[in-house]
């Protein structure tokens, strides 16, 4: 009897040995997942709590929102220019730095000729030869109007050019321009003989008569600005219909004559920077007038 006592008593002590040993197993784990949790970086501890109060993050703009934003603000800084009147003016400087005397037409289907251009004049007092006087203005000419809002064509830019009158019309009639100013400078054997002038068609003229009255109110407004500004004397309008450049002509053409490089006067005052300016700009006060801008 007393044996059987102590063997229940034996497994008894087993079994509550076990148990303890359970339970001591199961708080080490509880231990240990809070010492792994505590560890963990805050951002990667997510409670439901913090689920429900965090809103729903900004979403970055995409590549699409950047390029209309973009468009937009380029939009808003666009401004219509001001300056642009719509007109196109084309410019040819007389001549050029060497002369070819090959004849041409003076007009389409002519059988009298002219050179196809003429090597010009070159100043008395100060040796400049025309075609680089021509160039000088008509490069201001050019600049003045661009900035008075017109487009301009210009015929040449250099002197190491060969194009002829015909040529230099031709190239003015198929570039959109609406008129044609042919910038040149005058020469007399008499030196006394001043002043500026320009060149139209006349009426009768058998090539272009059909554009001399335009002609005629460009050569008048061009003529009349161009002395006020520069107080040269004016010598008005003149008409002469052998002129290879208007007899090829389709749109409006004058020829301005800016002075006489064989007088003295005219030839310094051309040579003056400062007079340039007023030269340009008393050209372009005329196609401000003959355009009623």
């Amino acid at each position: 009897m007393r044996k059987k006592l102590l063997l229940m008593l034996c497994v008894l002590i087993a079994i509550a040995g076990s148990i303890v040993g359970i339970f001591n197993i199961i708080k080490m784990h509880e231990r240990t997942s809070q010492r792994t949790a505590s560890s963990m970086p805050e951002d990667t501890r997510i409670s439901s709590k913090n689920l429900t109060a965090t809103s729903s993050p900004t979403p970055k703009p995409t590549a699409e929102d950047i390029t209309k934003e973009a468009i937009t603000t380029e939009k808003a800084d666009l401004k219509p220019n001001p300056l642009e009147n719509g007109h196109i003016v084309a410019i040819d400087p007389g001549h050029q730095a060497k002369g070819n005397s090959t004849p041409e037409p003076i007009g389409p289907g002519s059988s009298e000729t002219k050179a196809k251009v003429a090597s010009g004049t070159t100043g008395r007092t100060t040796g400049v030869p025309e075609y680089q006087l021509t160039l000088d203005v008509s490069l201001k000419l050019r600049d003045e109007l661009q900035n008075r809002g017109y487009q301009v064509v210009m015929i040449r830019e250099s002197h190491d050019v060969n194009i002829s009158n015909a040529e230099r019309a031709e190239i003015a009639n198929t570039s959109g321009a609406e008129i044609f100013l042919r910038i040149h400078a005058n020469g007399s054997d008499d030196t006394s003989i001043k002043g500026a002038l320009t060149m139209a068609p006349s009426a009768s003229n058998p090539y272009v008569s059909s554009i001399a009255p335009s002609c005629q109110q460009l050569s008048q407004n061009v003529v009349d600005s161009y002395c006020s500004s520069t107080g040269f004397k004016n010598l008005g309008v003149q008409n002469y219909d052998n002129m290879s450049g208007i007899n090829w002509c389709k749109i409006p053409v004058t020829i301005v004559e800016m002075g006489f490089m064989s007088n003295p006067d005219d030839d310094t005052a051309m040579q003056d920077q400062n007079m340039q300016y007023r030269m340009a700009s008393g050209i372009a006060d005329g196609v401000d007038m003959y355009f009623g801008i």
